[in-house]
């Protein structure tokens, strides 16, 4: 039996025995359109990546990206995959190519089956591959003209903590106009998830270019759903979210 077998069964074994009826339950309750779930809570899977990694401390950054890799291959459940971007976290910074980026993308298209897992990769993972690599921030940009939505969605969710970030000794700022050209891209995409998350970009732009959010609100707004919108000034002052509304 292989290595990456063995360690898999023991993750599933660990999912199991953290995973209730009551907990798996609860989490269908955020996907209406259904999830496939054992029922361990992101507390369980932190723990479980934890004890893992403590328990296997030999193995390198290499190895554990192939056991990820693995997992993704034959996961069942969500909480696998969960699971399996988990590990490789703590690397990404220091360790692995430019080219991981791709893989990242690959896993987006073949292995993302729900909202959950697209937002946990870009925002824990991808996040810390890109602090590291700034240069790569705007190359996923094209994963708008994906052909599978999830894809489509995270190439706004990966840009959300990106607005403004201070990195290093330098300030990061991501260029307001590629994120109106994205926007622009999926405003007519027929996917909520993909909706959604044009309003959530959109939010985290208005923190530091509100002016600029508004304007495209108003000069977009027969285009956008109104759930986007709402999404999109949820953080604007009352007035304001009046305003936009009544157009």
């Amino acid at each position: 039996m292989k290595k990456q077998d063995i360690y898999y069964k023991k993750i599933k074994k660990d999912l199991k025995n953290a995973s209730t009826v009551e907990k798996a339950e609860s989490s269908r309750r955020y996907f209406p359109d259904g999830i496939n779930c054992i029922g361990a809570t992101a507390s369980d899977i932190k723990t479980i990546i934890g004890n893992f990694q403590s328990q296997h401390a030999e193995l390198t950054a290499i190895e554990t990206l192939c056991l990820t890799e693995y997992i993704l291959e034959h996961a069942e459940f969500s909480e696998e995959k969960m699971v399996a971007f988990g590990l490789i976290h703590k690397y990404c910074k220091n360790n692995y190519d430019d080219d991981l980026l791709l893989r990242f993308e690959f896993w987006l298209e073949n292995y993302a089956d729900n909202w959950a897992l697209v937002d946990d990769l870009c925002i824990k993972t991808i996040y810390q591959f890109l602090m590291a690599r700034p240069h790569l921030i705007e190359k996923t940009q094209h994963w708008a003209y994906s052909q599978v939505s999830w894809c489509r969605r995270a190439s706004n969710v990966v840009w959300v903590k990106f607005i403004k970030r201070k990195i290093g000794k330098s300030v990061y700022y991501l260029d307001k106009e590629l994120v109106f050209k994205n926007c622009n891209l999926l405003l007519a995409d027929e996917d909520k998830f993909v909706q959604k998350s044009v309003g959530w970009l959109l939010k985290v732009t208005a923190s530091q270019y509100e002016d600029e959010v508004i304007e495209y609100i108003q000069n977009n707004v027969e285009n956008m759903e109104r759930s986007t919108i709402r999404y999109a000034i949820e953080k604007m002052d009352v007035s304001t979210r009046k305003s936009l509304l009544s157009i």
